[in-house]
């Protein structure tokens, strides 16, 4: 192929790349929309709850999901912040009738509920300003637990209070939010982080501070070592990496990878390391390390050094920051060879390249068409209007791990024990939680394959593998 035709074709993949994302994040929206959705701590009151906490974190008394906002959902925050609590159900049940997809607004409805009056609480860090897609995904599941256990009567007769902090997907300021929630004594637990790198660098505050931290979507395998106090509900990369590595050689019957990572990911490096592991335990090789952050990534020489060095198959493990590239080398690749990617390619971006991503096979931790069986499913899409996704699931599911954990003794040592008995294992959305004595999820991973469909209206779906 000449030289020109290369830049000519390349061209055209950077351009139809940059539409694609910004068609995928109005498409992401509209399928949001429609798919998503120590020592004893008594049970405590807002009045006697440190209130120095920064404008990142808030229990109803600001708005952080920005994109949410309605005039009724204003005022409930506002008569929160005044005290003013029946009002503010009201105005947050009005809310949620022209709105329901809302979990900001159901999670400040419950605390509204709970007013002045005593409360277990627990926090949930997500990136609002920076992935708010991601953020509301993590949210739906935290508020779906929060508004189960609160209908049925609270932890041992007492509701669960959620704050609702912003990291912006930043470890710095994710350090920040873990200083502030561990002097808050009245902070149970926490639900977070969502990058690995995010929560590895919280993490040795959370440890330090003997505060639970449960992230629902960090798979580093650094976590493993992260402490005591540190847990996650989401298969580690090893589990992923053994998933991918297995449908590879034993399905497809290929045995030569490129992978293509972030070299600056501590989450895409971890998956990298754990894929090499196991697919040379099982015979096969990684002919090519390619890394979607170099400043002159060209995907079309990647694509083509990577055939010219005998891959048989692609292995994508970008991080959010490098989907762009990831979804450049797909549109390359133009199915000429097969693709694997990791979690963080179950996004719709995928969905809505169309015909060249048609094939690709993701691991994910769950899928809500492999769970028809399970009652949660059908609860979450009738209390957000639509289905909802992995992230959902396993937000919902560290929420539901701390509510066991302080349902057995309520203060942050006791969480801790609890949640590390060998026998703790309560019912999760994604099935029972078990831990590892590492903090990880005793679960393995799932098998999705882009195939054509309708359910999630971009014409292709994720569709579960047997």
């Amino acid at each position: 192929m000449s030289q020109k035709n290369e830049t000519a074709i390349l061209i055209v993949a950077l351009l139809l790349t940059g539409g694609l994302l910004a068609v995928g994040y109005f498409a992401f929206t509209q399928w949001q929309s429609q798919t998503e959705a120590g020592m004893t701590t008594s049970p405590t009151s807002p009045t006697a709850r440190n209130d120095s906490r920064p404008r990142a974190i808030s229990g109803g008394q600001q708005l952080l999901v920005a994109s949410t906002t309605s005039p009724a959902k204003q005022e409930g925050i506002e008569a929160i912040a005044a005290g003013d609590y029946s009002r503010a159900v009201s105005q947050l049940e009005a809310s949620l009738q022209q709105n329901r997809n809302d979990p900001e607004a159901l999670i400040y409805l419950n605390n509204a509920r709970i007013g002045a009056g005593q409360s277990h609480t627990i926090a949930v860090s997500v990136p609002i300003t920076t992935a708010e897609n991601a953020a509301q995904e993590i949210l739906r599941g935290v508020a779906q637990a929060q508004n189960e256990v609160n209908q049925a009567g609270g932890i041992n007769g007492v509701p669960l209070r959620v704050l609702i902090a912003d990291d912006a997907n930043n470890p710095s300021v994710a350090e920040q939010v873990a200083q502030s929630l561990v002097a808050d004594d009245q902070v149970l637990g926490v639900v977070g982080h969502f990058a690995s790198d995010v929560t590895l660098a919280a993490s040795p505050i959370y440890e330090r501070g003997q505060l639970v931290a449960i992230s629902p979507t960090s798979t580093s395998m650094q976590l493993s070592r992260a402490g005591n106090f540190i847990f996650r509900t989401v298969p580690s990369d090893r589990f992923t990496a053994n998933t991918l590595t297995k449908y590879m050689v034993d399905t497809l019957n290929l045995n030569q990878a490129a992978i293509f990572y972030n070299q600056d990911s501590s989450y895409s490096r971890s998956l990298k390391d754990e894929f090499t592991t196991a697919l040379y335990g099982d015979g096969g090789a990684v002919v090519a390390e390619i890394n979607l952050a170099e400043g002159n990534f060209n995907s079309f020489d990647a694509v083509e050094s990577a055939t010219r060095q005998g891959a048989e198959a692609i292995v994508l493990l970008a991080n959010t920051e490098t989907v762009s590239q990831a979804l450049q080398v797909v549109r390359v690749n133009a199915r000429n060879l097969p693709v694997l990617g990791g979690d963080s390619l179950y996004r719709p971006e995928v969905l809505q390249v169309g015909g060249d991503s048609e094939g690709m096979v993701v691991a994910i931790p769950w899928h809500i068409l492999s769970h028809t069986n399970s009652a949660f499913p059908d609860a979450a899409t009738q209390l957000w209007g639509g289905d909802i996704n992995w992230r959902t699931t396993m937000a919902y599911d560290a929420t539901k791990a701390l509510i066991a954990g302080i349902s057995g003794d309520s203060s942050r040592q006791g969480v801790q024990r609890t949640l590390s008995e060998p026998g703790f294992s309560p019912k999760g959305g994604g099935g029972n939680i078990r831990f590892l004595p590492s903090g990880d999820r005793n679960q393995a991973a799932e098998l999705v394959k882009v195939e054509p469909g309708r359910r999630s209206g971009l014409g292709y779906d994720f569709v579960p593998l047997p």
